[in-house]
């Protein structure tokens, strides 16, 4: 036991006492929080005014009806191909022909530009004429435009889980969907990265003939435990820095953006309509954030971060079991690769499982695939936001503690032979006799 855990040390100090643990280790949390802050900065920020010339060949369209709080329209009179011509010359940046029937060919808009127009772009031209269509359509019809308007409701709703006791919890089947989808990657991240920092470590040791001196002193199987869990205390380590670096981050940024939105809606009032259209794109962008927010609070925290520990841990001993056994039978990293693809195949099948799995936690699917100990560290984590029966996530860890135990195993088998094996061309087949031979 003292030999395992002056393995595990080494692993462990090394890898932590490395610059580069520590740039992963903030930089990550800092990026994630970019990636929810700095949409909502850029929907704050005004955008550039687009010039677009119009020519109404229809005669329904006036200058005062073609405002627009992104774009400056100018209605233009005249030659329609001249001005097609050198609407560029003259500062616009597109050129929108109106046809005269227009309200019997909706599809007979022409926009004309030098490059191609951005997509926002053109649906806020198209918009534009379109509402204007559609309000003498409506009075033709002898429906009042504002009736119309009331009428264009949004239906919204409130989602509320219900305990066996009959309590009720304010819910977000949205925020449910965000809160999964980050726990499975996290998870496939991870299998992935410190799986093969085992393998890494195991040819590298191998390739310097360093691993024959270590042999001497300590059991392969003793080694190749130790390894493993050294490199799983750094990613725990890891895991934990993200964690509370990008929840503080996070929160900070959250609350950066609330409070003036909450003081600009004190004095809403009193402001501009681009001022409000402004805020009301920050609070849109902060939703996904709200919503998550929602699902934590109902959420029982403890058992999502436990199952969530259990399942790296245990996910990661199985798959690092294999990344060292293959590292144990190479002799470089070009050669491993045709041997790591296998392994590597029920994490990516896991991941594209955890899509279904999201779409739909209590089908078949999801079911044998939070169960199966080579998807269950993935797809469990991904459906435990949902809800699951207690039974499940009981017979789910104990077969991935059994699948690890019997990875262990064959790994083991494989690396007492391969760590000390040069020089030999290496097959599945060769591989494979190594589990039986005695000793």
């Amino acid at each position: 036991m003292d030999k395992i855990f002056l393995v595990i040390k080494r692993e462990y100090l090394t890898r932590v006492s490395k610059k580069s643990f520590w740039i992963a280790s903030i930089v990550a949390p800092m990026l994630l929080t970019a990636i929810y802050a700095v949409p909502i900065w850029l929907a704050t920020r005004d955008k550039e005014v687009k010039h677009i010339a119009i020519w109404d060949g229809s005669g329904l369209f006036t200058q005062q009806g073609l405002a627009h709080k992104e774009i400056a329209f100018q209605l233009l009179k005249g030659d329609v191909n001249q001005i097609k011509k050198d609407f560029s010359k003259r500062g616009f940046d597109a050129f929108a022909a109106i046809p005269a029937n227009i309200l019997s060919n909706p599809e007979g808009l022409k926009i004309y530009s030098e490059k191609n127009l951005s997509l926002s772009l053109k649906n806020n031209i198209e918009r534009t004429v379109q509402d204007k269509v559609r309000e003498i359509l409506l009075r033709k019809a002898g429906i009042s435009t504002l009736k119309y308007q009331e009428t264009q409701v949004d239906i919204s709703s409130d989602t509320i889980t219900l305990s066996k006791q009959g309590d009720e919890t304010t819910s977000s089947s949205g925020g449910a969907m965000i809160l999964a989808a980050i726990l499975g990657f996290l998870l496939y991240l991870t299998l992935l990265l410190y799986g093969s920092q085992v393998m890494n470590g195991v040819i590298e040791e191998k390739s310097n003939r360093i691993i024959e001196v270590i042999i001497s002193s300590i059991k392969p199987y003793q080694l190749m435990l130790g390894k493993i869990l050294g490199v799983g205390m750094v990613g725990l380590t890891q895991f934990l820095l993200w964690i509370v670096l990008t929840i503080g981050l996070s929160t900070a940024t959250s609350k950066l953006y609330q409070a003036p939105a909450r003081m600009a809606s004190m004095t809403q009032a009193s402001q501009s309509d681009e001022l409000k259209k402004n805020i009301a794109k920050a609070e849109s962008s902060a939703q996904p954030m709200e919503e998550l927010n929602k699902v934590i609070e109902s959420t029982n925290i403890p058992l999502i971060l436990g199952s969530f520990f259990f399942y790296f841990l245990f996910g990661y001993l199985l798959y690092s079991s294999l990344f060292a056994a293959i590292g144990s039978a190479v002799e470089s990293a070009a050669e491993a690769q045709q041997f790591t693809f296998p392994v590597m195949i029920p994490i990516i099948l896991a991941f594209i499982l955890a899509q279904f799995t999201m779409q739909d936690p209590d089908s078949n699917i999801a079911f044998w695939a939070s169960i199966i100990p080579f998807t269950s560290p993935i797809n469990m984590m991904v459906r435990l936001p949902y809800g699951v029966p207690a039974w499940e996530i009981g017979l789910s860890m104990i077969l991935l503690v059994g699948g690890f135990l019997a990875c262990s195993w064959l790994s083991a088998r494989i690396y007492r032979v391969g760590i000390l094996m040069y020089g030999k061309k290496l097959t599945w087949k060769e591989i494979s006799k190594w589990v039986f031979y005695k000793g």
